[in-house]
Formats: C-alpha cells, sequence, structure tokens
C-alpha cells in the first residue's frame, strides 16, 4: 500500500519522537551516573525536551548541506552508554555524521570507532573533589548561577550551590528569594521544584538544600556553621571590584577563593573562558569573570586575530537597559543614565574595548568603544567594525567564523546563525558567549563589520560556571575535537 505524501510525513514525525522519547532517559543517566554531558554540533540536550532534542538535529542541515537523522544518532548514543566513561562532554552529531558520512571509521565497527574517537575518557577514573559554592548576592545573574547548576545537580555533579548571602531577614524574605528563583520574567519557570524550608531557614530546590545566610558583610559570616568548608564564593554584588576591596570575602571562615561576575580592577586577572582562562593559576584566590560584553566580543576577536590579523577597530554595543538605570527620570550620578530606560536610547560609556587587553594582550591600544543603552530588558548586540591585516570577503569570513563555532578551541563560546528573521528575543536562553549573525556581515577587501548577539544575562552566567568549574579543578574534554 502506498502511502500519501502527508502520510509519509506524518510516519516519518512518529519515527523522530519515538528515537527522540528512547534517547532522553540514556542522556539523563549519562549525565547523572558518569558525569557526561551529550550534545548535537554543541546544542546541548541535559534535560531537553523530545521537539528540542529533534530541533537539535534539524540544525545540523544548515552547517552540513546534509540531514543527520535520530536513527542515525541514536545508535552511537545507545553504544556510548555502555562504555565506562569519565566525565565529559560528547558530541554526538558531529561522531555520527562523520562516521556516516565521511567514512571516519576508516572500516572499523562502531565500537572501535567510538573507543578511538572516546579514548580521553576511557578507562580515566574521575579524581576531582566536589566544591562547595556560596553564591553572595541573589540579583540577576545570582539567580540565573542557582538555576544552572540545579538544573544539573546529582551524584557526578561536582560544583554544589550550598548557600546564598544576602541582606535583609525581614518577615517573608524567604518566600520572596523562592519567588524570585522559581519565575523569572525574562528566563520563564524555573525548571523543578522549589519550596521554603522556614525550620532550616533556607530554600528546597531540586533536592539540593540551599541556607540562606542573612549579612551585611562577609566579615559576619561563619560558613564553616553550616558545614560549607573551603567554598568558592562567588559575589553578584559589584560592592568589591579589586584584589584589596574582595579580600574582605577571607574574613568569612570557609572560604578558599572569591570570583567576581563583574570587570575588575587592580591585580585581579580578568578571565574570558576559552581565551585566557591559563591565567587562573592556583595562586589566584581572587578572579573576576569580566563583564557580559568583554565574554560575547573578545571570543570573536581571537579567531580573527588569529586568522587574519587585526590593525584596529572599534566596538559600538547596543546594550539592553539594566537595573543601574531608572524607570522613569530621576537623578543619577552617570550623565544620561538618569533618563527613563524603558524610553530612551542612551548614550553611554563601555570599557569592554579596554578590557579585551586584558584577555588579548596582542589587541592592547587596537580598539575603541562606546555604547548605548536601547529599551529592551535582555539580550544585547556588539557592532565589531574591524580593520584587517588581509583581505577576505563575505563568504571566505563567514566559513571561517562558521568553522570555528562548530569545531575550534572556541566552540562553546562562539555561535553562528544564517537566518534572515532573527531578532533579539530569538536568543533569550543562548548559552554561547556571543552569536555570530552571518547575513549582516560587511567585507569590503581588509575592511569588516561583524554583527555579535550576545544574551547579556543568560550567555554570561554560562560562561562564569564555566570560570567556576576552572577555579575548582573541573577540567573536562568537549569530544570529538576535530571534524
Amino acid at each position: 500500500m502506498t502511502l500519501s505524501h502527508e502520510e509519509q510525513y506524518q510516519k516519518s514525525w512518529q519515527e523522530r519522537q519515538e528515537f527522540a522519547e528512547n534517547m532522553l532517559p540514556l542522556i539523563g543517566r549519562l549525565y547523572r551516573n558518569k558525569g557526561v554531558e551529550v550534545v548535537v554540533y554543541g546544542k546541548p540536550l541535559v534535560n531537553a525536551t523530545t521537539i528540542e532534542l529533534i530541533k537539535a538535529h534539524k540544525m545540523v542541515e544548515r552547517y552540513e548541506g546534509q540531514k543527520l537523522r535520530l536513527r542515525e544518532s541514536f545508535p552511537i548514543l545507545e553504544a556510548i552508554s555502555q562504555l565506562d566513561l569519565a566525565p565529559g562532554r560528547i558530541d554526538i552529531g558531529k561522531l555520527a555524521y562523520a562516521y556516516q558520512y565521511k567514512n571516519s571509521s576508516n572500516g572499523a565497527s562502531l565500537q572501535d570507532y567510538l573507543k578511538r574517537e572516546l579514548a580521553d575518557l576511557l578507562d580515566n577514573p574521575d579524581s576531582v573533589e566536589p566544591t562547595d559554592v556560596v553564591l553572595y548576592g541573589f540579583g540577576r545573574i545570582g539567580r540565573l548561577l542557582a538555576r544552572l547548576m540545579l538544573e544539573r545537580n546529582g551524584p557526578s555533579s561536582k560544583l554544589r550551590l550550598r548557600a546564598i548571602v544576602v541582606r535583609g531577614g525581614k518577615e517573608g524574605d524567604l518566600e520572596k528569594r523562592a519567588s524570585l528563583l522559581r519565575r523569572d520574567s525574562i528566563h520563564g519557570l524555573f525548571n523543578g521544584s522549589i519550596t521554603v524550608d522556614h525550620e532550616n531557614q533556607g530554600i528546597k530546590a531540586n533536592g539540593t538544600f540551599i541556607k540562606v545566610i542573612y549579612a551585611n558583610s562577609p566579615a559576619d559570616v561563619d560558613y564553616t556553621q553550616y558545614g560549607i568548608n573551603n567554598a568558592l564564593v562567588v559575589d553578584n554584588t559589584g560592592v568589591w571590584k579589586d584584589d584589596k576591596a574582595l579580600a574582605i570575602h577571607f574574613e568569612s571562615k570557609g572560604t578558599a577563593r572569591v570570583l567576581l561576575t563583574a570587570p575588575a580592577k587592580g591585580e585581579v586577572p580578568n578571565v574570558v573562558y576559552g581565551v585566557n582562562q591559563h591565567m587562573i593559576l592556583p595562586e589566584n584566590k581572587i578572579v573576576s569573570a569580566a563583564s557580559c560584553t568583554t565574554n560575547a566580543i573578545t571570543p570573536v576577536l581571537k579567531a580573527l586575530n588569529d586568522q587574519y590579523g587585526i590593525r584596529n577597530g572599534h566596538v559600538e554595543t547596543v546594550h539592553s537597559y539594566t537595573n543601574d538605570q531608572n524607570l522613569i527620570d530621576n537623578f543619577h550620578k552617570a550623565e544620561r543614565r538618569g533618563r527613563a530606560a524603558p524610553l530612551n536610547m542612551v548614550i553611554t560609556s563601555t570599557g569592554a574595548a579596554s578590557a579585551v587587553a586584558k584577555a588579548l594582550p596582542e589587541l592592547k591600544g587596537k580598539l575603541t568603544g562606546n555604547a548605548i543603552r536601547v529599551p529592551t530588558p535582555n539580550v544585547s548586540m556588539a557592532i565589531l567594525s574591524l580593520n584587517l591585516d588581509k583581505a577576505t570577503s563575505k563568504d571566505e569570513l563567514n566559513g571561517f567564523l562558521q568553522d570555528s563555532a562548530l569545531f575550534s578551541e572556541l566552540q562553546d563560546q562562539i555561535d553562528y546563525t544564517s537566518s534572515t528573521e532573527i531578532v533579539s528575543s530569538d536568543l533569550v536562553g543562548s548559552r554561547y558567549a556571543g552569536v555570530v549573525d552571518s547575513q549582516a556581515t560587511i567585507v569590503d577587501g581588509d575592511r569588516c563589520v561583524l554583527y555579535v548577539w550576545y544574551d547579556n544575562e543568560f550567555g554570561y552566567s554560562v560562561q562564569v560556571i564555566r570560570v567556576m568549574n576552572e577555579m575548582a579543578g573541573i577540567k573536562y574534554p568537549t569530544l570529538p575535537l576535530s571534524r
């Protein structure tokens, strides 16, 4: 019996759903039992839905010009689930595509092919000890960091959220903190369960107890009395910004290292993960994760500078308004920022261009920068106007950036889109430091203009988590490394 076009499509869709439904338990067990995170061409699948898994496979065609079917990646995933693996990140999309269409197996069986490609994770016992984490401050970034840690908690989790420190302590405060974690006007509902524990003054989220500590200063806190030791304290307040000021955190018993989620001054290393995490040495007790804009542009600038060389350029940031601005016109110590943020585009300054040099010294003195705050609550854009050392073309430059997003050491930082319809709200929740909008790229000989989107809240928070892992000694490979 010959099926109609509609029936064929429906049958194909049902097949994809069935494969996705069978894959999800394997993905979950690999992460929670072995610490193995499964992705498809960089798209994370841990806690993904059936539809998200299907869409991740569909996107492969954009990059390769050919479909990757779930029935082709399922055997890869099934075989991986039977291996004795150390924690790491495995791209089953790249493995499956190379095996099916690029003859990467060289005639080897699937099992032998995977053992070769995943050799760095085989029979390699995990000796990394878990690290206690304290979030000092629980604003926009603090709550997103909590969400990111809680969505991946489990026996194999190495970053363990133990406490948050906030001012206040008035009646109803715990409920307010829990509610802000549970509901977010931009990023939606928390994926899980949250309850308030009044008896122990804390919040229970996805099986994790988070102690809520009320204090006006780090000097007032003793973490050890809550069983928290050698903690990584993540300062989300922005109150203290240099090494001398941030040292106040070491007056809290139980603090081992401090991470600032803002640009730092003084001798504190400003780290953009993927570019200069090698600066995090055992003796660096205080580290900064730089700014959202610096994280968005530095990986792209590094890739371009390595390939083409950058003589000089200008960075213009079109940035969503922040809590620092006023809802309606009112006094503000900074110029223009006192005007109503939801109603105005506001020209202001940015230190991102100069901050790039702290992570990428070869660009010192080569970039200028400015910023425009615009009436959107999240997702920003950096416009990079650059003079290169050698001429190129739009197709060549975009091809290089797509390759960087898929196969380079910056693949976790740089994303790439070829959509002609994408707008800022489409990038809410992006887990990349920056997303190159290839359709907006302009090239004229050795001059180019690039447009880089970034979720200045969520994408930045993912970068912060990577820095936290580095500080905690959690270094797991992403495989496969090559095409």
